[in-house]
């Protein structure tokens, strides 16, 4: 009867030490095995990815000019990121109360009027007037650093560009930004250059 206690007994110390080591060397293989390097955001191009980060941006909302439908405003699509169009005026408000109150205002959402004066969105199309001559680069740096033109030497990027929360992209979800708005049609569209604040007129 000892003998056979004795022979069960190390049977299961015998298992138990098998068990323990398999499960050792499992765990040092799943960690030698290589995690697939993530490109493109997992989809199948740069350019599906750069379109699925333009649309999540809400790069549409302020550089696409508006038509009204019947459901109200809405994106012409006809004009698809060309910026605010330079034969429109912008608002017609009372900019020196507006800069007074710290107020901004909009019509079209691709011109806004505030404190700092006028902003115009602008061409984010690839034709001469848009990003045709833009760098990656400079792209980077536009969205990085928020420099007009993606220039080191030229002033800030003018509110209501969030330009402080996409410096948090990565420098490839930008150039994928980049690379998509390179594909996209060209219109050609002289966005109006930015306005000083009344206020710093007088």
């Amino acid at each position: 009867m000892k003998l056979r206690s004795a022979a069960i007994l190390i049977c299961i110390l015998v298992l138990s030490f098998m068990f323990t080591n398999c499960n050792q060397q499992a765990n040092t293989s799943a960690e030698n095995v290589s995690t697939p390097a993530r490109s493109n955001g997992e989809y199948e191009s740069q350019l599906k990815w750069g379109e699925h980060l333009v649309q999540i941006s809400g790069c549409d909302d302020c550089h696409t000019p508006k038509k009204m439908t019947a459901m109200g405003p809405a994106s012409d699509t006809a004009l698809y990121l060309s910026g605010h169009p330079a034969a429109m005026p912008p608002p017609d408000v009372d900019r020196k109360q507006l800069e007074a109150k710290g107020i901004a205002a909009t019509n079209t959402e691709t011109c806004w009027v505030g404190p700092w004066g006028i902003s115009y969105s602008g061409n984010l199309t690839p034709d001469s007037t848009g990003l045709a001559n833009w760098t990656e680069d400079q792209f980077i740096t536009c969205l990085k650093q928020g420099k007009y033109k993606g220039l080191a030497g030229e002033r800030m990027l003018l509110p209501p560009m969030p330009w402080t929360s996409y410096m948090h992209m990565t420098d490839d979800e930008i150039k994928a930004i980049f690379a998509f708005l390179k594909t996209i049609k060209h219109i050609h569209n002289i966005a109006p250059t930015a306005a000083a604040p009344v206020t710093a007129m007088h």
